[in-house]
């Protein structure tokens, strides 16, 4: 099970970059991918089973994080945690909803860490995960930050400090997503105390 889990994730990966490079494709391909329900799946893992990935790939397929989303965290104990930390740096706090099964949701990740996404993620935000299952896990959780996950995964909100909510995802923005939009979103919800200063003319 852990490496049919593994073997999806990357799958799942490599079919949304496709899709984030071709409209035609994405088109192809369903929104809603666990257990199996996209019919490209099976015959896109035999592929990979049985030819090696190109350099670029590969590299991608080497940055899959299979359990990005704790299935056995607390959201509420680590939302809290980070709310504390946040109040502690002067920071606010990016809430993550996905599923390890959710391609876009890796992307998403890997978009995070280059540059100058992580620098800005490092120095402005604290980044909490939230696992959703198939839809059935921490409902509660995105309903208390009017993050609408039937709607699709990745899903974002972030909090201030206080906890007090400044943005919640609405209307799948980060579904098919770009480094450059990651970079404009974090410019946009920095703390503003943080923002870079103006250059004297």
């Amino acid at each position: 099970m852990h490496h049919q889990r593994a073997a999806l994730a990357t799958a799942n990966v490599c079919i949304s970059l496709v899709s984030i490079k071709s409209n035609k494709v994405q088109s192809m391909i369903p929104k809603s991918i666990p257990k199996f329900r996209n019919p490209l799946l099976p015959a896109l893992l035999l592929i990979l089973a049985a030819a090696p990935a190109p350099p670029a790939t590969a590299q991608i397929i080497d940055k899959v994080n299979k359990n990005l989303y704790s299935e056995t965290a607390n959201p509420t104990a680590d939302i809290a945690a980070a709310l504390a930390q946040a109040r502690r740096e002067h920071k606010r706090v990016i809430l993550d909803f996905g599923g390890n099964w959710c391609g876009d949701c890796q992307v998403l990740d890997i978009y995070y860490h280059q540059r100058p996404n992580a620098e800005l993620l490092a120095k402005n935000f604290i980044l909490v995960h939230v696992n959703i299952g198939h839809m059935d896990k921490n409902v509660d959780v995105a309903k208390k930050y009017h993050v609408p996950i039937t709607k699709g995964v990745p899903a974002l909100a972030v909090i201030d400090a206080n906890g007090n909510l400044l943005y919640s995802e609405r209307e799948k923005e980060f579904e098919h997503t770009s480094p450059a939009a990651i970079t404009v979103f974090l410019n946009r919800w920095k703390p503003a105390n943080n923002a870079a200063p103006l250059k004297k003319s």
